[in-house]
């Protein structure tokens, strides 16, 4: 694929990973993805706005000598290697280049490729840049998602250039938007996996680009948005603390007991108007789990014993949801056992990080009886008494 031009002098020089399936050797990539790079060209000097995962630097290679670019910058966003991994040899190519980041970012990129401390420029927040009728500023976005992050905002041409965040993992041969359905579920699915957990910060730096006049947001993964409002306004809903009348339901069973409970519980919810989203955790993808995550008011572990504690893919249930930190209200615990045991009480702990109220657990012995039923009943109840004080009409 040949570089392309988003604005006048401004290129997309990046890489599509068509066949890319898993990420950090743990995230489900299902549509592949991108490591988007920028080449902006002033009158007097030219930035490189991130590189390449190193598996793609090739690539990037023979973009940056097709353009006939003469790169004085690499500017820095984000130290992870799925944007800075080809930094080594874009210095080679051009010797004369600084590198462009928070002093942060710095101390990551000499441990991760031992480069010498006078090759970079350290900026602070609010900096800016001058290239020669482009003039780069620089916004200093800590925990979006790590602590070093930063922006960059192309002031003449309207450009914000995100890095990870407002991205999805998404390989399209489309460079902006087209189908807007599509990519927000590709994004979503990208803030449930990588940036919820920095709900909190992500929401402080909304703040800080709110008052920019932007015309093009530029992220490093997916395409481009020619309607910035479109992504502003999701991740907007995203980080809020608002939540959605839905129960996001993790489990598995062995022998059929904790199923039957499962089974029974998703009609009362259906009964009672409330939305559910069931994963059976022996065979969901990890990052629908994930999505479902972002807006449910409710999350129920259920579970069968194992060894006399929870089933360990019960645990690792409660393990994401504790890591990634979702607005969830409340919580509970509902399962079968043969003659105890303390899964309640292991999965309680593994959540501590939620601040969730937690409803009255249902964990009965053997198969369901019609009192353990009625029980299910009576905690479809509280949950709806619980979502209508909460949820917003």
């Amino acid at each position: 694929m040949l570089y392309r031009e988003i604005k006048p002098n401004v290129y997309y020089v990046g890489s599509i990973d068509w066949d890319r399936r898993l990420f950090d050797e743990l995230i489900p990539l299902p549509d592949g993805t991108s490591y988007n790079a920028y080449l902006i060209k002033g009158s007097e000097k030219t930035a490189l706005i991130d590189t390449v995962d190193p598996t793609k630097t090739s690539e990037l290679i023979t973009r940056l000598r097709d353009i006939k670019a003469d790169v004085d910058y690499v500017v820095a966003h984000h130290a992870e290697q799925d944007h800075s991994g080809s930094i080594p040899e874009v210095l080679k190519l051009y010797p004369k280049a600084k590198v462009v980041c928070t002093s942060k970012c710095k101390t990551m990129l000499v441990d991760l490729f031992h480069l010498p401390g006078d090759k970079f420029i350290e900026v602070e927040d609010g900096e800016t840049l001058q290239l020669g009728g482009k003039t780069l500023e620089f916004i200093h976005a800590p925990w979006v998602h790590w602590p070093e992050t930063m922006l960059t905002y192309l002031r003449e041409d309207k450009v914000l250039f995100t890095c990870d965040f407002l991205g999805s993992h998404l390989a399209t041969s489309n460079l902006f938007v087209e189908d807007e359905n599509k990519v927000y579920e590709a994004a979503k699915r990208y803030y449930a996996e990588i940036m919820m957990p920095f709900r909190v910060a992500i929401r402080k730096n909304l703040e800080k680009i709110k008052n920019l006049d932007i015309s093009i947001v530029a992220p490093s993964h997916g395409p481009l948005y020619n309607n910035p409002s479109f992504i502003i306004n999701a991740y907007r809903e995203w980080v809020s603390d608002d939540v959605k009348n839905e129960v996001v339901l993790a489990y598995v069973s062995m022998h059929g007991s904790t199923q039957a409970m499962v089974d029974y519980l998703i009609d009362a919810l259906m009964q009672r108007n409330i939305k559910v989203k069931p994963f059976n955790l022996s065979v969901s993808d990890v990052g629908e789990l994930a999505m479902s995550l972002v807006d449910a008011a409710t999350i129920v572990v259920a579970t069968p014993m194992v060894l006399g504690g929870a089933h360990p893919l019960a645990m690792y249930a409660a393990y994401l949801a504790n890591a990634l930190r979702p607005k969830t209200r409340f919580a509970t615990v509902i399962g079968s056992y043969g003659w105890g045991g303390r899964a309640v009480e292991q999965i309680k702990d593994a959540l501590k990080n939620l601040k969730v109220e937690l409803f009255e657990p249902v964990l009965i012995k053997g198969f369901p009886r019609e009192e353990d039923f009625r029980l299910l009943d009576k905690l479809a109840d509280s949950i709806r008494s619980k979502h209508d004080e909460i949820v917003k009409k």
